[in-house]
Protein backbone atom coordinates (compact mmCIF):
# COMPACT_ATOMS: atom_id res chain seq x y z
CA UNK A 1 0.00 0.00 0.00
CA UNK A 2 1.38 3.38 -0.97
CA UNK A 3 1.67 5.94 2.01
CA UNK A 4 -0.99 7.83 1.95
CA UNK A 5 -0.17 11.32 4.14
CA UNK A 6 -3.71 12.78 3.41
CA UNK A 7 -6.95 11.82 1.34
CA UNK A 8 -9.20 15.06 0.83
CA UNK A 9 -12.35 16.11 -0.83
CA UNK A 10 -11.78 19.23 -2.41
CA UNK A 11 -13.77 19.92 -5.94
CA UNK A 12 -11.19 22.10 -7.00
CA UNK A 13 -8.59 19.47 -6.54
CA UNK A 14 -5.18 21.78 -6.97
CA UNK A 15 -5.39 24.76 -6.08
CA UNK A 16 -3.67 27.37 -4.01
CA UNK A 17 -4.78 25.94 -0.85
CA UNK A 18 -3.08 22.61 -1.73
CA UNK A 19 -0.20 23.75 -3.19
CA UNK A 20 0.70 26.05 -0.58
CA UNK A 21 -0.29 24.51 2.57
CA UNK A 22 -1.05 21.28 2.45
CA UNK A 23 2.00 20.33 0.73
CA UNK A 24 4.06 21.31 2.81
CA UNK A 25 2.40 20.26 5.68
CA UNK A 26 2.40 16.86 4.93
CA UNK A 27 6.10 16.89 3.01
CA UNK A 28 3.88 14.90 0.14
CA UNK A 29 6.21 14.76 -3.10
CA UNK A 30 2.86 13.18 -4.86
CA UNK A 31 -0.58 13.69 -5.79
CA UNK A 32 -3.19 11.27 -7.24
CA UNK A 33 -6.07 12.39 -7.97
CA UNK A 34 -8.70 9.90 -8.26
CA UNK A 35 -11.77 10.73 -10.59
CA UNK A 36 -13.52 9.89 -13.38
CA UNK A 37 -14.31 12.58 -15.31
CA UNK A 38 -11.25 14.07 -15.22
CA UNK A 39 -8.97 10.88 -16.35
CA UNK A 40 -11.15 11.32 -19.41
CA UNK A 41 -10.42 14.98 -19.83
CA UNK A 42 -6.90 15.38 -21.31
CA UNK A 43 -6.60 19.09 -20.75
CA UNK A 44 -8.00 19.01 -17.01
CA UNK A 45 -5.18 16.77 -16.21
CA UNK A 46 -3.00 18.92 -18.14
CA UNK A 47 -4.18 22.16 -16.25
CA UNK A 48 -3.71 20.52 -12.90
CA UNK A 49 -0.46 18.93 -13.46
CA UNK A 50 0.55 22.24 -14.19
CA UNK A 51 -0.76 24.00 -10.58
CA UNK A 52 1.69 21.44 -9.29
CA UNK A 53 4.47 23.02 -7.26
CA UNK A 54 8.17 21.77 -9.09
CA UNK A 55 8.94 18.29 -7.67
CA UNK A 56 5.36 17.46 -7.00
CA UNK A 57 4.27 14.21 -9.12
CA UNK A 58 0.63 14.36 -10.19
CA UNK A 59 -1.77 11.57 -11.74
CA UNK A 60 -4.77 11.08 -12.38
CA UNK A 61 -6.29 7.95 -12.83
CA UNK A 62 -10.32 6.78 -12.47
CA UNK A 63 -11.64 5.32 -9.68
CA UNK A 64 -10.51 1.78 -10.97
CA UNK A 65 -7.41 2.70 -11.92
CA UNK A 66 -6.86 4.28 -8.72
CA UNK A 67 -7.65 1.67 -6.50
CA UNK A 68 -4.74 -0.59 -8.07
CA UNK A 69 -2.48 2.06 -8.35
CA UNK A 70 -2.77 2.92 -3.82
CA UNK A 71 -3.31 -0.72 -3.06
CA UNK A 72 0.57 -0.91 -4.85
CA UNK A 73 3.83 -0.42 -3.30
CA UNK A 74 5.55 2.52 -3.46
CA UNK A 75 9.10 3.98 -3.16
CA UNK A 76 11.04 4.35 -0.25
CA UNK A 77 10.02 8.59 1.10
CA UNK A 78 7.32 8.47 -1.49
CA UNK A 79 4.43 10.58 0.58
CA UNK A 80 1.05 10.70 -1.61
CA UNK A 81 -1.95 13.09 -0.91
CA UNK A 82 -4.84 11.76 -2.25
CA UNK A 83 -7.81 14.04 -3.75
CA UNK A 84 -11.45 13.44 -4.85
CA UNK A 85 -13.94 15.80 -5.69
CA UNK A 86 -16.72 13.80 -4.35
CA UNK A 87 -17.40 11.52 -1.37
CA UNK A 88 -18.21 8.77 -3.31
CA UNK A 89 -15.06 8.49 -4.42
CA UNK A 90 -14.06 7.91 -1.37
CA UNK A 91 -16.12 5.18 -0.62
CA UNK A 92 -15.20 3.48 -3.61
CA UNK A 93 -11.88 3.73 -2.80
CA UNK A 94 -12.34 1.70 0.15
CA UNK A 95 -14.78 -0.66 -0.34
CA UNK A 96 -12.45 -1.30 -3.74
CA UNK A 97 -9.80 -2.51 -0.66
CA UNK A 98 -7.52 1.06 0.04
CA UNK A 99 -6.84 1.74 3.85
CA UNK A 100 -7.64 5.36 4.41
CA UNK A 101 -7.80 5.88 8.68
CA UNK A 102 -8.84 9.62 7.90
CA UNK A 103 -10.63 11.87 5.70
CA UNK A 104 -10.20 15.74 5.18
CA UNK A 105 -12.96 17.36 3.69
CA UNK A 106 -11.54 20.55 1.95
CA UNK A 107 -13.95 21.81 -0.15
CA UNK A 108 -17.35 20.95 -1.98
CA UNK A 109 -18.86 23.99 -3.58
CA UNK A 110 -22.82 24.78 -3.59
CA UNK A 111 -25.29 23.48 -6.04
CA UNK A 112 -28.52 22.17 -7.23
CA UNK A 113 -29.65 19.51 -3.88
CA UNK A 114 -27.00 20.38 -2.07
CA UNK A 115 -27.39 22.51 1.35
CA UNK A 116 -24.18 24.31 3.15
CA UNK A 117 -22.61 22.39 6.07
CA UNK A 118 -19.84 24.61 6.68
CA UNK A 119 -17.80 28.01 4.86
CA UNK A 120 -17.71 26.35 1.14
CA UNK A 121 -19.00 23.19 1.92
CA UNK A 122 -22.44 22.32 1.02
CA UNK A 123 -23.63 18.38 0.95
CA UNK A 124 -27.04 16.97 -1.27
CA UNK A 125 -28.75 14.04 1.37
CA UNK A 126 -26.52 11.58 -0.90
CA UNK A 127 -23.35 12.27 -0.22
CA UNK A 128 -24.20 13.03 3.86
CA UNK A 129 -25.22 9.29 3.36
CA UNK A 130 -22.11 8.25 1.69
CA UNK A 131 -19.87 10.20 4.57
CA UNK A 132 -21.97 8.26 7.59
CA UNK A 133 -21.03 5.28 5.49
CA UNK A 134 -17.38 5.91 5.33
CA UNK A 135 -17.43 7.07 9.04
CA UNK A 136 -19.14 3.70 10.03
CA UNK A 137 -16.14 1.97 8.36
CA UNK A 138 -13.86 3.39 11.01
CA UNK A 139 -12.37 6.77 9.01
CA UNK A 140 -12.24 9.77 10.67
CA UNK A 141 -14.08 12.51 9.11
CA UNK A 142 -13.01 15.80 9.61
CA UNK A 143 -13.16 19.40 8.13
CA UNK A 144 -9.78 21.51 7.75
CA UNK A 145 -10.09 23.81 5.00
CA UNK A 146 -6.09 24.67 5.56
CA UNK A 147 -3.48 22.97 7.39
CA UNK A 148 -3.76 25.69 10.28
CA UNK A 149 -7.11 25.38 10.71
CA UNK A 150 -8.58 23.05 13.91
CA UNK A 151 -10.01 19.79 12.72
CA UNK A 152 -13.95 20.14 12.99
CA UNK A 153 -15.68 16.42 13.38
CA UNK A 154 -18.22 15.76 10.95
CA UNK A 155 -19.95 13.68 12.99
CA UNK A 156 -20.70 16.90 15.04
CA UNK A 157 -23.23 18.18 12.13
Amino acid sequence: MLNIVLTRIDDRLIHGQVMAGWVKYTQANRIIIADDGVAQDPFMEKVLKMAAPPGIKVEVYNIEKAINILKGDGQPGEKVIVLVKYPKAVYALLEGGVEIKELNIGGIGAGPGRKQLYRNISLSLDEKDVLNKIVSMGVKVYIKIVPDDKKIEVKKF
